[in-house]
C-alpha cells in the first residue's frame, strides 16, 4: 500500500517543482489519502450498524445520542477502536455527519451548529409511530429529505443508509458472488459521489436513485425502495 514516505520519494523526484507548489501538491495528496471523519447523531441499530461498517473501514467515528456520552460507554467498548463518545454537537463537527435519530427529534438540530456545505447522510425515516402501526408523518407530498434539507439550512443532504431492517445493514455487505445494495439521492452531485465512494469502500454496491424529491421519496419509509434487499453480482 502506497504510504506518505513513497508519496514524498516520488514528489521529491518531479524535476523544476517550484516551492510553492511541491508544497500545494503534496498536502492535495496528503488531504486525498487521509479518511474522513464521521459523526452520527443518534446511537440506535441503524447508527451502530452504520458505526461498524464505517470502523471496519478505518474511519475515525463520533457517535452522539440525546442522554449524553456518559450513557454510550457500553456501546463504545463493543464497537472498539477508532469509536468515541461525544455530544450531539461534537458529532455534528465531523466531515460527514450522519442523522439515525428518531424523527421527532430532527427539528432540535437547526440551531446545533451552521450547516453550511456540511455532507450530512439522511438515515432517518419519518415514523411518529413504532411497532404495530408504524404511522408516518404526513409531510404534504413533500419528501422526508426535503423536509430534513428545511431544518438544516444549506447542509448537502444525501439520502442514505435507511432502506434496509437494521440486521440486515449490519451483516457483511459481501454476500456470495457479489455486494449488498444501498442507495443514495442527493441534490448535490459532488456531497452524493463523495458518499457514494465511502459506501463501496464499505463493501457495498450503490443505486444512485437521482434528486432528494424523486429519489429519496422511493427510499423513505413505505416508499417503493424500503426493505428492498438486493445484491449486485459482481
Amino acid at each position: 500500500m502506497t504510504n506518505i514516505k513513497q508519496i514524498s520519494c516520488y514528489i521529491s523526484s518531479v524535476p523544476r517543482l517550484s516551492r510553492s507548489n511541491f508544497t500545494q501538491t503534496k498536502r492535495h495528496i496528503k488531504l486525498n489519502i487521509m479518511k474522513q471523519t464521521f459523526g452520527i447523531i443518534g446511537s440506535g441499530n441503524i447508527g451502530k450498524a452504520v458505526a461498524g461498517h464505517l470502523l471496519k473501514a478505518g474511519y475515525q467515528v463520533t457517535l452522539s445520542n440525546h442522554t449524553g456520552a456518559e450513557s454510550l460507554s457500553a456501546t463504545i467498548a463493543e464497537l472498539g477502536a477508532g469509536a468515541k463518545a461525544g455530544t450531539t454537537a461534537e458529532a455534528a463537527q465531523a466531515d460527514i455527519v450522519v442523522l439515525a435519530l428518531p424523527w421527532s427529534e430532527v427539528p432540535s438540530l437547526t440551531t446545533l451548529r451552521d450547516w453550511t456545505n456540511r455532507i450530512v447522510i439522511d438515515a432517518t425515516n419519518h415514523f411518529i409511530t413504532y411497532y404495530p402501526d408504524f404511522e408516518v408523518a404526513d409531510l404534504d407530498g413533500k419528501a422526508s429529505s426535503e423536509i430534513v434539507a428545511q431544518w438544516l439550512p444549506a447542509a448537502r443532504i444525501v439520502k442514505a443508509f435507511n432502506t434496509l431492517f437494521f440486521k440486515i445493514l449490519a451483516a457483511d455487505p459481501k454476500v456470495a458472488n457479489g455486494n449488498r445494495v444501498l442507495f443514495v439521492s442527493g441534490d448535490e452531485p459532488m456531497a452524493k459521489k463523495e458518499v457514494a465512494e465511502v459506501i463501496k469502500d464499505l463493501g457495498f454496491a450503490v443505486i444512485d436513485l437521482g434528486s432528494l424529491a424523486y429519489g429519496s421519496k422511493l427510499q423513505q419509509a413505505k416508499g417503493a425502495v424500503a426493505t428492498l434487499n438486493l445484491i449486485q453480482i459482481s
